[in-house]
């Protein structure tokens, strides 16, 4: 006789799972979010839509890639999946979207209650700190595809935005400036060069570094910042100064931002109104990163930029830091030279 459960997967300790993380779950609701989880599908009350004249549904998929690893290497699951929500979330808000429900998925090699928890957990935290409600989501158990402890987490969310409100390319002119806003580390982008310098370099995730002031595990798993609520700030208090927002990930923020900029006018960031996080200038430096490749790959310390009309640049820092984001102006949108197209340069060296 053959049971699933001697084929590698045991309902039971799904069911628990369930169980341990419904309290989280609660937490990361809204009322327009309809039933329970253990449905076939999450429900979502799209009524209000109907106040807007021509509403424009947004949505997002994403993961948080290598970074796993590091999660499952040190043991610690309760932070990754705020990564994952704002990976989502925060593309969602960029033209000017606010996200509303949300979706996980997760892929285990067993299934252990309390970890899945875990991970619930901190997705739900994401969620709320987004005001996003987390409709629904799926674990499933693959054995033999993935080990005991290996794991992969991904997750879908929509968003609304009335059309006369969408933000974007086409309301960008020569003279805005780049209002930045800080990343709070890696966020979950390039961990694969991480991983490839921690074993290159034999670093240990339970060492103290002191440039630092903490262990590489402790940095490495600093959950990504979440700027859906500051993003909708600025909407809410300055919409018609506002052209659109760049969400920093992998490409850095030379190619995340010409994603946002049209042709013929180019964005230029100056370097020496910031400086590099401490983290990425170490581990570019133990690991011989050239300082183009490094951008490219990391998010040189800005995770979010607002891109708006220039005389707006002092209300909006000021909105900010009211809520706790310590804001600067990096750079301003310029005329194209040589025909060029939708480019975006770093220009002068990190500040000290």
């Amino acid at each position: 006789m053959s049971t699933y459960k001697d084929a590698g997967v045991d309902i039971d300790a799904g069911d628990r799972a369930v169980e341990l993380m419904k309290a989280s779950i609660a937490k990361a609701s809204r009322p327009e979010a309809m039933g329970g989880i253990g449905g076939f599908a999450g429900l979502f009350d799209a009524s209000a839509l109907k106040n807007m004249k021509k509403p424009l549904l947004a949505t997002s998929t994403d993961g948080v890639g290598t970074k796993t690893e590091i999660a499952r290497a040190m043991g610690k699951y309760d932070t990754i999946g705020e990564d994952l929500v704002a990976m989502v979330v925060d593309d969602l808000v960029v033209c000017g979207a606010e996200p509303l429900f949300m979706t996980d998925y997760i892929a285990v090699g067993k299934v252990i209650p309390e970890r899945i928890a875990d991970i619930v957990a901190g997705i739900a935290r994401g969620c709320e700190k987004a005001n996003t409600a987390l409709i629904g989501g799926e674990t499933a158990e693959h054995p033999g595809l993935l080990g005991d402890d290996e794991f992969d987490i991904a997750g879908a969310a929509t968003g609304v935005v009335d059309a006369e409100l969408q933000l974007g390319a086409h309301l960008v002119k020569a003279g805005d400036v780049l209002v930045a806003m800080p990343s709070s580390g890696f966020h979950a982008n390039g961990f694969s060069l991480v991983r490839h310098i921690i074993k290159a370099q034999k670093l240990s995730l339970e060492a103290h570094v002191s440039e630092y002031g903490k262990t590489s595990g402790e940095v490495f798993l600093t959950p990504t910042e979440i700027y859906t609520l500051d993003c909708l700030a600025l909407i809410k208090s300055m919409m018609s100064a506002l052209r659109g927002f760049t969400h920093i990930t992998g490409g850095g923020i030379a190619e995340n931002t010409a994603r946002v900029i049209p042709d013929h006018l180019t964005a230029i960031y100056d370097r020496s109104t910031w400086s590099l996080p401490v983290e990425m200038e170490y581990m570019a430096k133990i690991g011989g990163v050239p300082q183009a490749d490094m951008e490219r790959t990391w998010n040189a310390g800005i995770g979010m930029v607002a891109i708006m009309a220039p005389d707006s640049a002092d209300l909006a820092l000021a909105s900010l830091a009211a809520r706790g984001m310590k804001a600067w102006v990096a750079g301003v949108v310029e005329p194209s030279s040589h025909n060029e197209n939708r480019r975006s340069y770093l220009v002068s060296q990190f500040r000290r």
